[in-house]
């Protein structure tokens, strides 16, 4: 994603100097900062992950949002129509993800919830506009819920013991989730992204692991990155 994204933007700014270079010599007379141009900033982001991300949800949103802004900056449609639409087709969309979610993920929300309930000692952990690092070193763990609002949380399990299968809940608002895991564990990710997104490509599932940590991610303009 990040790649992608790298390469996309680097193409829009030659794209943008070429054509300032060819107006200053009066080769053409192109208009760069077009009515709506701010809105590139949130289509082409939520574009490139539509075909890098698996979680594609949040990234479809933020690619229809920005549409309608372009739309309604080009008077193609009404502004006031436009605000109107957007909070509804969100929450529907949401609902969407919610009821597909759980018709085609019984068995993991099942798994899920018996972890949940048999865990014990749990590690907890909540950034609000400051930062968290938890690295329970030699320690049992059993599974946690780490939170990051306007704040960034990272959870180091790489010298940590893990016996067994377990849940952690990521959540990430305005802020950023960073978790590592040991190379002897696979990895589940159930995801729900809002202007955000959930990177866990890094990290490498292997057949001969026999213990396997899902996480449930939610993203809300910030981001959670596994590895």
């Amino acid at each position: 994603m990040k790649n992608i994204n790298g390469i996309l933007w680097g193409l829009v700014f030659i794209a943008a100097g070429v054509i300032f270079a060819l107006n200053a010599f009066e080769v053409t007379n192109v208009e760069v900062f077009f009515d709506g141009w701010w809105t590139l900033f949130i289509i082409i982001p939520c574009g490139a992950g539509i075909f890098t991300e698996r979680e594609k949800f949040g990234n479809f949103i933020g690619l229809c949002v920005g549409v309608l802004l372009l739309l309604s900056a080009q008077n193609v449609l009404d502004a006031s129509f436009i605000w109107k639409l957007l909070v509804p087709v969100i929450i529907i969309f949401i609902g969407l993800k919610m009821v597909f979610g759980g018709i085609f993920n019984r068995r993991r929300i099942k798994i899920i919830g018996k972890l949940e309930k048999d865990g014990k000692g749990a590690k907890n952990g909540t950034a609000v506009f400051s930062g968290l690092d938890i690295k329970p070193d030699g320690e049992t763990f059993y599974g946690g819920a780490m939170t990051a609002i306007f704040g960034g949380v990272e959870c180091d399990l790489r010298g940590a013991i893990i016996e067994r299968d377990c849940v952690i809940d990521a959540v990430a608002v305005f802020g950023g989730v960073d978790i590592y895991l040991p190379e002897n564990v696979n990895v589940k990710v159930n995801s729900v992204s809002i202007f955000g997104g959930t990177d866990h490509k890094q990290h490498i599932n292997k057949d001969e692991n026999s213990v396997t940590v899902y996480i449930n991610s939610t993203s809300i303009f910030g981001g959670v990155e596994i590895r």
